[in-house]
């Protein structure tokens, strides 16, 4: 699994997308990140991603974010984990 810490992200690197639920993502998130919830990302991943597009996955404590991205690495997409660290 591929993981970079946020201060390493760069925008045009690929798209970040916090998957914490909305109203988690109203208190506080990264001004570049576009919000898809954890199991909105998984049960539609396929009307949301495109497989060659490089996707950076964040969330408040790196749990869900570390498991989708195990998930999606599964299923043939490039993504990284992207930690607050």
């Amino acid at each position: 699994m591929k993981r970079i810490k946020y201060s390493e992200y760069n925008s045009s690197m690929g798209k970040l997308i916090d998957i914490e639920d909305p109203l988690t993502y109203s208190e506080g998130h990264k001004r570049e990140s576009v919000n898809i919830p954890y199991e909105k990302l998984l049960f539609n991943h396929k009307q949301l991603l495109e497989y060659n597009t490089p996707y950076y996955i964040i969330c408040r404590k790196g749990v869900k974010s570390r498991k989708a991205v195990n998930i999606l690495e599964f299923y043939g997409y490039n993504v990284t984990q992207v930690t607050n660290e």
